[in-house]
């Protein structure tokens, strides 16, 4: 079959991205392969340049024209895809922190591998249609529920990431962001909140199987790569 055949081409996958294209994520192990890819289906890479914002521009010889953002940070060499690619692939230790309405979720991860972690959860209690000072009761002690799952929250983080703070590279925070916020406001949390912060996660419930999945997202290639045809006009 030829590779131009559509039946050939790798199905396409991220999300549309404004100026065109499309914006997805490359597990780190997958990247050279990835690339590799990319130049057999578009031509070699007529350019690679270090932008000012530390990302990696790509352009290919059809003109399809890539963008890649390091999770973390790299030392541009003499050979920039090269230096890319290896420092992407590099284990760095991240502490997890997952907040919802009732469960939450930490951890502590060596690259993709889970090193401590720990999920719990406390009742608080739903919308109620009820108005007038039952309402307002409940509201009361909804948010009281709020609160002390934020208390729970940062009692579980300070006993869980703390101790492995000195080894961190970056924080990477999910869920309800206003809820993340208060829990990193805990002043026990300061020298988690310090470091540097990961673009949050987008999780459903805080459970241990959502906290595996989260280094696909982490520690992944943030690639936008427009094809001739998607710029916008």
């Amino acid at each position: 079959m030829p590779k131009d055949h559509p039946a050939a081409r790798p199905p396409r996958g991220g999300r549309p991205a404004a100026g065109g294209g499309r914006v997805l994520g490359v597990a780190p192990e997958r990247l050279g392969r990835w690339l590799d890819g990319v130049a057999e289906r578009h031509g070699a890479f007529a350019d690679v340049r270090v932008e000012d914002d530390g990302s990696l521009a790509v352009t290919c010889a059809d003109t399809t024209t890539l963008r890649l953002a390091a999770p973390y940070g790299w030392t541009p060499g003499s050979a920039p895809l090269t230096a890319f690619t290896a420092a992407a692939r590099e284990p760095r230790r991240t502490a997890v922190l997952l907040v919802r309405r009732g469960r939450w979720a930490v951890g502590v991860f060596d690259g993709p591998e889970l090193v401590v972690s720990k999920v719990d959860a406390r009742q608080v209690q739903g919308r109620t249609a009820a108005g007038g000072w039952s309402q307002q009761r409940f509201a009361r002690r909804r948010g009281h529920q709020a609160d002390a799952v934020v208390g729970a929250t940062a009692d579980t983080a300070a006993r869980v990431l703390l101790p492995h703070v000195p080894g961190l590279v970056a924080l990477a925070p999910g869920g309800d962001r206003g809820l993340v916020a208060e829990v990193l406001a805990d002043p026990r949390l300061r020298p988690l909140a310090e470091l540097p912060r990961l673009a949050p996660l987008d999780v459903g419930e805080p459970t241990k199987a959502v906290l595996l999945t989260t280094p696909a997202q982490f520690c992944a290639v943030r690639v936008h790569i427009v094809e001739p045809g998607e710029r916008a006009p």
